[in-house]
Protein backbone atom coordinates (compact mmCIF):
# COMPACT_ATOMS: atom_id res chain seq x y z
CA UNK A 1 0.00 0.00 0.00
CA UNK A 2 2.69 2.75 0.85
CA UNK A 3 4.49 1.86 -2.60
CA UNK A 4 1.51 2.44 -4.74
CA UNK A 5 1.17 5.73 -2.58
CA UNK A 6 4.81 6.95 -2.87
CA UNK A 7 4.66 8.10 -6.75
CA UNK A 8 1.92 10.27 -5.71
CA UNK A 9 3.79 11.83 -2.84
CA UNK A 10 6.77 12.14 -4.85
CA UNK A 11 5.14 13.97 -7.54
CA UNK A 12 3.23 16.25 -5.49
CA UNK A 13 6.31 17.43 -3.56
CA UNK A 14 8.03 17.56 -6.69
CA UNK A 15 5.64 20.44 -7.88
CA UNK A 16 5.27 22.38 -4.69
CA UNK A 17 9.14 22.63 -5.07
CA UNK A 18 9.08 23.43 -8.23
CA UNK A 19 6.38 26.42 -7.27
CA UNK A 20 8.76 27.38 -4.63
CA UNK A 21 11.54 27.97 -7.14
CA UNK A 22 9.60 29.76 -9.96
CA UNK A 23 8.36 31.88 -6.97
CA UNK A 24 11.49 32.43 -5.96
CA UNK A 25 13.13 33.44 -9.48
CA UNK A 26 10.25 35.30 -10.16
CA UNK A 27 10.79 37.68 -6.62
CA UNK A 28 14.63 37.43 -7.36
CA UNK A 29 14.05 39.21 -10.94
CA UNK A 30 11.76 41.64 -9.96
CA UNK A 31 14.05 42.79 -7.19
CA UNK A 32 16.88 43.04 -9.77
CA UNK A 33 15.07 44.90 -12.20
CA UNK A 34 13.54 47.33 -10.01
CA UNK A 35 13.94 50.46 -11.61
CA UNK A 36 14.05 54.24 -9.75
CA UNK A 37 12.78 57.16 -12.13
CA UNK A 38 12.66 60.54 -11.72
CA UNK A 39 9.65 62.77 -12.96
CA UNK A 40 8.34 66.44 -12.59
CA UNK A 41 4.74 65.87 -11.41
CA UNK A 42 2.51 64.12 -10.39
CA UNK A 43 -0.39 64.79 -12.74
CA UNK A 44 1.01 66.69 -15.69
CA UNK A 45 -0.21 66.20 -19.25
CA UNK A 46 2.99 65.94 -20.40
CA UNK A 47 4.40 63.62 -18.59
CA UNK A 48 1.25 61.18 -18.46
CA UNK A 49 2.91 58.03 -20.06
CA UNK A 50 4.99 57.80 -16.34
CA UNK A 51 1.83 57.46 -14.68
CA UNK A 52 -0.06 55.52 -17.25
CA UNK A 53 2.45 52.62 -17.27
CA UNK A 54 2.12 51.81 -13.63
CA UNK A 55 -1.69 51.35 -14.62
CA UNK A 56 -1.39 49.49 -17.26
CA UNK A 57 1.39 47.34 -16.15
CA UNK A 58 3.70 48.32 -19.12
CA UNK A 59 6.43 48.12 -16.40
CA UNK A 60 5.63 44.89 -15.16
CA UNK A 61 4.74 43.38 -18.75
CA UNK A 62 8.38 44.12 -19.33
CA UNK A 63 9.97 42.33 -15.99
CA UNK A 64 10.47 45.72 -14.51
CA UNK A 65 9.08 46.80 -11.03
CA UNK A 66 8.96 50.54 -11.71
CA UNK A 67 8.89 53.35 -8.60
CA UNK A 68 8.51 57.08 -9.54
CA UNK A 69 9.81 59.97 -7.35
CA UNK A 70 7.82 63.00 -7.95
CA UNK A 71 9.82 66.27 -8.13
CA UNK A 72 8.41 70.42 -9.00
CA UNK A 73 10.42 70.88 -12.28
CA UNK A 74 12.20 68.99 -14.52
CA UNK A 75 15.81 70.50 -13.45
CA UNK A 76 15.34 69.11 -10.28
CA UNK A 77 14.12 65.57 -11.56
CA UNK A 78 17.85 65.87 -13.34
CA UNK A 79 19.90 67.07 -10.26
CA UNK A 80 18.27 63.95 -8.37
CA UNK A 81 18.98 61.36 -11.18
CA UNK A 82 22.98 62.94 -10.77
CA UNK A 83 22.64 62.61 -7.15
CA UNK A 84 22.46 58.80 -8.11
CA UNK A 85 18.93 59.06 -5.86
CA UNK A 86 17.48 57.55 -9.51
CA UNK A 87 18.67 56.21 -12.21
CA UNK A 88 16.76 57.74 -15.04
CA UNK A 89 14.61 60.88 -15.04
CA UNK A 90 11.44 62.24 -17.23
CA UNK A 91 12.50 66.34 -18.16
CA UNK A 92 11.94 68.56 -20.94
CA UNK A 93 14.79 68.25 -23.89
CA UNK A 94 16.05 71.65 -23.90
CA UNK A 95 16.60 71.37 -19.81
CA UNK A 96 18.59 68.47 -20.55
CA UNK A 97 20.38 70.14 -23.31
CA UNK A 98 21.66 72.82 -20.57
CA UNK A 99 22.86 70.07 -18.05
CA UNK A 100 24.56 68.35 -20.97
CA UNK A 101 25.95 71.73 -21.70
CA UNK A 102 27.37 72.38 -18.27
CA UNK A 103 28.86 69.24 -18.20
CA UNK A 104 27.20 67.27 -16.64
CA UNK A 105 27.23 63.44 -17.66
CA UNK A 106 23.73 62.64 -19.04
CA UNK A 107 22.15 61.57 -22.00
CA UNK A 108 18.52 61.39 -23.85
CA UNK A 109 17.26 57.68 -24.25
CA UNK A 110 13.96 58.15 -25.70
CA UNK A 111 11.23 60.70 -26.48
CA UNK A 112 7.79 60.77 -25.46
CA UNK A 113 6.13 64.54 -27.00
CA UNK A 114 6.07 65.73 -30.29
CA UNK A 115 5.00 69.18 -28.84
CA UNK A 116 5.91 71.70 -25.98
CA UNK A 117 2.88 71.17 -24.75
CA UNK A 118 2.35 74.37 -22.31
CA UNK A 119 0.09 77.13 -21.82
CA UNK A 120 1.01 80.82 -21.09
CA UNK A 121 -1.53 81.56 -18.64
CA UNK A 122 -2.28 85.50 -17.47
CA UNK A 123 -4.32 86.27 -14.74
CA UNK A 124 -7.56 87.31 -15.23
CA UNK A 125 -7.54 90.97 -13.33
CA UNK A 126 -5.19 91.83 -15.58
CA UNK A 127 -6.98 90.86 -19.15
CA UNK A 128 -7.29 94.79 -20.34
CA UNK A 129 -3.36 95.48 -19.83
CA UNK A 130 -1.68 92.28 -20.94
CA UNK A 131 -3.76 91.53 -24.58
CA UNK A 132 -0.41 90.37 -26.05
CA UNK A 133 2.97 88.63 -25.75
CA UNK A 134 4.66 92.57 -25.84
CA UNK A 135 2.72 93.25 -22.66
CA UNK A 136 4.44 91.30 -20.42
CA UNK A 137 7.13 93.80 -20.13
CA UNK A 138 8.28 94.17 -16.61
CA UNK A 139 5.81 91.60 -15.21
CA UNK A 140 6.18 88.65 -13.05
CA UNK A 141 5.81 85.13 -14.48
CA UNK A 142 5.65 81.66 -12.98
CA UNK A 143 7.44 78.90 -14.92
CA UNK A 144 8.10 75.01 -13.56
CA UNK A 145 11.17 74.80 -11.63
CA UNK A 146 15.11 75.35 -11.37
CA UNK A 147 18.22 74.81 -10.04
CA UNK A 148 21.93 75.05 -10.56
CA UNK A 149 22.75 73.63 -13.81
CA UNK A 150 19.89 75.01 -15.92
CA UNK A 151 17.04 76.44 -16.69
CA UNK A 152 13.58 74.78 -16.96
CA UNK A 153 12.09 74.68 -20.62
CA UNK A 154 9.23 76.40 -19.46
CA UNK A 155 11.73 79.06 -18.96
CA UNK A 156 12.95 78.52 -22.36
CA UNK A 157 10.18 78.43 -24.04
CA UNK A 158 8.79 82.04 -22.37
CA UNK A 159 12.01 83.00 -23.12
CA UNK A 160 11.52 82.31 -26.80
CA UNK A 161 8.24 83.71 -27.02
CA UNK A 162 9.67 87.68 -25.22
CA UNK A 163 12.47 87.26 -27.96
CA UNK A 164 10.29 86.87 -30.88
CA UNK A 165 7.87 89.68 -29.31
CA UNK A 166 10.73 92.31 -29.23
CA UNK A 167 11.01 91.71 -25.26
CA UNK A 168 14.22 91.90 -23.40
CA UNK A 169 14.28 88.61 -21.12
CA UNK A 170 15.96 90.46 -18.43
CA UNK A 171 12.69 92.91 -18.26
CA UNK A 172 10.73 90.36 -16.50
CA UNK A 173 11.38 88.33 -13.52
CA UNK A 174 11.17 84.65 -13.51
CA UNK A 175 9.53 82.79 -10.14
CA UNK A 176 9.75 79.13 -9.74
CA UNK A 177 6.56 77.66 -9.29
CA UNK A 178 5.59 73.55 -8.87
CA UNK A 179 4.73 71.37 -10.98
CA UNK A 180 1.23 70.34 -9.39
CA UNK A 181 -2.41 72.46 -9.67
CA UNK A 182 -2.34 73.67 -6.33
CA UNK A 183 0.63 75.55 -6.39
CA UNK A 184 0.22 76.76 -9.88
CA UNK A 185 -3.41 77.93 -8.59
CA UNK A 186 -1.81 79.48 -5.74
CA UNK A 187 0.90 81.42 -7.16
CA UNK A 188 -1.94 82.70 -9.98
CA UNK A 189 -4.60 83.28 -8.04
CA UNK A 190 -3.17 85.14 -5.38
CA UNK A 191 -1.34 87.64 -7.29
CA UNK A 192 2.21 85.94 -6.76
CA UNK A 193 2.94 85.67 -10.57
CA UNK A 194 1.11 87.86 -13.36
CA UNK A 195 1.76 85.04 -16.12
CA UNK A 196 2.32 81.56 -15.54
CA UNK A 197 3.99 79.01 -18.81
CA UNK A 198 1.44 76.24 -17.01
CA UNK A 199 0.99 72.22 -17.34
CA UNK A 200 -2.36 70.97 -18.50
CA UNK A 201 -5.11 69.82 -17.21
CA UNK A 202 -4.25 72.62 -14.83
CA UNK A 203 -4.07 75.90 -17.06
CA UNK A 204 -7.64 74.41 -18.64
CA UNK A 205 -8.94 73.70 -14.80
CA UNK A 206 -7.45 77.58 -13.99
CA UNK A 207 -9.17 78.88 -17.23
CA UNK A 208 -12.34 77.71 -16.07
CA UNK A 209 -12.67 79.20 -12.61
CA UNK A 210 -11.83 82.41 -14.07
CA UNK A 211 -8.42 82.70 -12.76
CA UNK A 212 -6.74 83.50 -16.32
CA UNK A 213 -6.83 83.58 -19.50
CA UNK A 214 -4.38 81.50 -22.56
CA UNK A 215 -2.06 84.20 -24.23
CA UNK A 216 -0.44 81.53 -26.04
CA UNK A 217 -0.77 77.63 -26.22
CA UNK A 218 1.82 75.21 -27.61
CA UNK A 219 -0.32 72.02 -27.48
CA UNK A 220 -1.34 72.50 -31.34
CA UNK A 221 1.24 70.54 -33.74
CA UNK A 222 0.02 72.82 -36.12
CA UNK A 223 0.84 76.01 -33.83
CA UNK A 224 4.15 74.55 -33.11
CA UNK A 225 4.94 74.48 -36.54
CA UNK A 226 4.13 77.87 -37.30
CA UNK A 227 6.23 79.53 -34.04
CA UNK A 228 9.26 77.14 -33.95
CA UNK A 229 9.63 75.21 -37.38
CA UNK A 230 8.69 72.35 -37.00
CA UNK A 231 7.50 69.27 -34.20
CA UNK A 232 9.31 69.98 -30.99
CA UNK A 233 10.89 67.39 -28.62
CA UNK A 234 10.11 68.20 -25.26
CA UNK A 235 9.25 65.33 -23.10
CA UNK A 236 11.93 62.51 -22.67
CA UNK A 237 13.93 59.70 -20.83
CA UNK A 238 17.26 60.77 -19.90
CA UNK A 239 19.71 59.08 -17.98
CA UNK A 240 23.54 59.04 -16.89
CA UNK A 241 26.35 57.70 -19.13
CA UNK A 242 27.36 55.38 -16.19
CA UNK A 243 24.16 53.67 -16.02
CA UNK A 244 24.48 53.17 -19.88
CA UNK A 245 28.06 51.98 -19.47
CA UNK A 246 27.19 49.56 -16.38
CA UNK A 247 23.68 48.57 -16.84
CA UNK A 248 23.02 48.81 -20.74
CA UNK A 249 19.71 46.16 -20.08
CA UNK A 250 18.00 48.36 -17.77
CA UNK A 251 18.42 51.07 -19.98
CA UNK A 252 17.02 49.00 -22.43
CA UNK A 253 13.99 48.01 -20.25
CA UNK A 254 12.82 51.35 -19.21
CA UNK A 255 12.90 51.88 -23.24
CA UNK A 256 10.66 49.00 -23.79
CA UNK A 257 8.11 50.19 -20.63
CA UNK A 258 8.05 53.61 -22.20
CA UNK A 259 7.67 52.39 -25.79
CA UNK A 260 4.65 49.77 -24.78
CA UNK A 261 2.84 52.56 -23.21
CA UNK A 262 3.01 55.23 -25.69
CA UNK A 263 2.05 52.79 -28.60
CA UNK A 264 -0.58 51.76 -25.65
CA UNK A 265 -2.15 55.32 -25.81
CA UNK A 266 -1.92 55.60 -29.84
CA UNK A 267 -4.00 52.62 -29.82
CA UNK A 268 -6.63 53.74 -27.54
CA UNK A 269 -9.38 56.49 -26.97
CA UNK A 270 -8.96 59.53 -24.36
CA UNK A 271 -11.78 58.12 -22.68
CA UNK A 272 -10.16 54.45 -22.19
CA UNK A 273 -6.97 56.73 -21.18
CA UNK A 274 -8.93 58.17 -18.72
CA UNK A 275 -10.69 54.79 -17.52
CA UNK A 276 -7.50 53.45 -16.75
CA UNK A 277 -6.71 56.09 -13.63
CA UNK A 278 -8.82 56.05 -10.44
CA UNK A 279 -10.16 59.31 -9.57
CA UNK A 280 -11.69 60.07 -7.09
CA UNK A 281 -12.46 63.69 -8.33
CA UNK A 282 -14.25 64.40 -10.90
CA UNK A 283 -13.81 67.83 -11.85
CA UNK A 284 -9.54 66.02 -11.95
CA UNK A 285 -11.31 63.71 -14.90
CA UNK A 286 -13.34 65.61 -16.72
CA UNK A 287 -10.53 68.04 -17.07
CA UNK A 288 -7.98 65.30 -18.14
CA UNK A 289 -10.38 63.91 -20.56
CA UNK A 290 -11.11 67.69 -22.22
CA UNK A 291 -7.73 68.64 -22.63
CA UNK A 292 -6.52 64.46 -24.12
CA UNK A 293 -9.92 64.84 -26.44
CA UNK A 294 -7.94 67.86 -28.10
CA UNK A 295 -4.58 66.93 -27.46
CA UNK A 296 -3.47 63.03 -27.70
CA UNK A 297 -1.83 63.72 -30.90
CA UNK A 298 0.59 65.48 -28.36
CA UNK A 299 2.73 62.30 -27.90
CA UNK A 300 4.99 60.37 -29.93
CA UNK A 301 3.48 57.44 -31.13
CA UNK A 302 5.71 54.72 -30.93
CA UNK A 303 8.54 56.25 -29.17
CA UNK A 304 10.84 56.61 -32.12
CA UNK A 305 13.33 59.16 -32.71
CA UNK A 306 12.49 61.93 -35.53
CA UNK A 307 15.97 63.35 -37.03
CA UNK A 308 13.45 66.65 -37.86
CA UNK A 309 12.15 66.98 -34.75
CA UNK A 310 15.73 66.71 -32.97
CA UNK A 311 17.07 69.43 -35.38
CA UNK A 312 14.24 71.96 -34.86
CA UNK A 313 14.66 71.56 -30.89
CA UNK A 314 18.42 71.95 -31.41
CA UNK A 315 17.86 75.37 -33.13
CA UNK A 316 15.49 76.70 -30.50
CA UNK A 317 17.80 75.91 -27.93
CA UNK A 318 20.62 77.50 -29.54
CA UNK A 319 18.31 80.52 -29.70
CA UNK A 320 17.80 80.75 -26.59
CA UNK A 321 21.41 79.84 -25.60
CA UNK A 322 23.30 82.57 -27.91
CA UNK A 323 25.43 83.60 -24.68
CA UNK A 324 26.61 80.46 -23.58
CA UNK A 325 29.17 79.35 -25.98
CA UNK A 326 28.86 75.58 -24.76
CA UNK A 327 24.92 75.63 -25.33
CA UNK A 328 24.89 77.61 -28.17
CA UNK A 329 27.66 75.30 -30.00
CA UNK A 330 25.75 72.05 -28.81
CA UNK A 331 25.13 69.15 -31.07
CA UNK A 332 21.86 67.34 -29.64
CA UNK A 333 23.19 64.38 -31.56
CA UNK A 334 26.44 64.19 -28.94
CA UNK A 335 24.32 62.65 -26.16
CA UNK A 336 21.38 60.97 -28.03
CA UNK A 337 20.89 57.30 -27.60
CA UNK A 338 18.96 56.10 -30.16
CA UNK A 339 20.22 52.43 -29.70
CA UNK A 340 16.49 50.89 -28.39
CA UNK A 341 14.06 53.55 -29.50
CA UNK A 342 15.37 53.82 -32.75
CA UNK A 343 15.04 56.80 -35.62
CA UNK A 344 13.51 58.00 -38.39
CA UNK A 345 14.18 60.98 -40.69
Amino acid sequence: MGFQLLPRVRRHFLLLFASFVLSLCSTTHAADMKITLAAPGPGNLLYMPIDLAKKIGADTAEGVSLQVRYFGGGPQAAQDMLEKNSDFAILGMPALAEQRASGNPVLCIAPISQVPAYSLLVRSDLKGKIRKIADLKGHVIGVMGHTKGGRSTTQMLTEYLLMRNGVAVDSVNFVPVSKNYTEQLAALDSGTVDAIMGDEPFASRMHQAGIGFYLADLHDAGAVKKLLGGLFLNAQLATREDVISRHPEQAEKMVKVLKRTLVWINQHSPQQIVNAFDFSNPEERAALLAVLTKYKAMYSPDGTFSAAQIRITEQFFREVSKESPAASTLEFNSFIVDKWAGRSH
